[in-house]
């Protein structure tokens, strides 16, 4: 039942935490500049009271249904009031698990939320985590050595949340401003171990991001902060650094946190292929 609204329904329904559900929706939702999705995020969906409340709510906002379920009978049941109702439903992790079990041979385990488990993988992620919020904007650079990579920039180049992003991806990465006037830490200056990553962006994205800030923070008085020409000098003291010290460079200016975050793990694990065995 297409719409001629200029917004849709959207409801997702997990029996999990949801996430790989809504970053599938969202990916094909933003392809649709004109419309706008609403979300109905329906997360940890495991019993029939609670596919209930789901289906009342279906009902009451009709609009496209996507689902991961493992569950065959709230499968069932969500698939047979969605053609009740004459609204679109499909299973995101269905088509992928049949073409699995094709190839494999054997069937599924059925575990719901296997992909979160408490592994190795998972400590990992969590001593990541603590490092990182540790060796955040400089906090701490006596331990930089011990980090998977090092981003270092001016301010307003997305260090920390691209920090956060990769650690939560289990890489140990620690952050450092580069603020002209102020010397480097000397740790900084002798890595070895570490990849270290220069982030850089345009002046003039520089200034729109830091006049955001500003106004954010209700400071309309730091002028030196959104200067240009002061923007324009410390741009061009990064890449002096950067080419002193034969740091990696990669422009942020056009993107998101996690673009930027896919190009630095793709510079990590080409690093670590190159690298001798030990």
């Amino acid at each position: 039942m297409p719409t001629n609204s200029n917004y849709f329904h959207l409801h997702l329904v997990s029996d999990s935490t949801g996430e790989t559900l809504i970053t599938v929706a969202r990916a094909v939702a933003a392809q649709y500049a004109n419309v706008t999705a609403v979300e109905h995020v329906y997360p940890l969906v495991r019993s029939q009271k609670q596919l209930d409340r789901v289906l009342d709510e279906i009902e009451e906002s009709p609009g496209i249904v996507l689902f991961t379920l493992l569950e065959k009978d709230l499968v069932g049941r969500l698939e047979d009031k969605c053609k009740q109702i004459n609204v679109p439903s499909l299973s995101i992790i269905g088509p992928v698990m049949q073409l699995f079990e094709a190839y494999l041979g054997s069937g599924t385990t059925g575990r719901v939320g296997a992909q979160h488990v408490l592994n190795a993988e998972y400590f990992r992620r969590i001593d990541a985590l603590n490092f990182t919020m540790m060796h955040d904007d400089g906090q701490q650079v006596e331990g930089l050595e011990e980090a998977d990579v090092v981003l270092v920039g001016v301010s307003r180049t997305s260090k920390t949340p691209t920090s956060i992003y990769l650690a939560n991806r289990g890489i140990r990465t620690a952050n450092v401003p580069l603020v002209p006037g102020i010397p480097l830490p000397h740790q900084l200056e002798t890595l070895k171990k570490p990849l270290v990553v220069s982030l850089h962006a345009t002046p003039e994205r520089l200034i729109q991001v830091r006049q955001n800030r500003l106004l954010s923070m209700g400071d309309r008085d730091n002028d030196t902060y959104i200067d240009k020409k002061a923007v324009a000098d410390e741009v061009a003291f990064a890449r002096r650094l950067s080419a002193k010290f034969n740091w990696a460079l990669l422009d942020v200016t056009r993107r998101s946190i996690e673009e930027t975050a896919a190009a630095i793990m793709k510079l990590y694990a080409d690093r670590q292929r190159a690298r001798p065995l030990e």
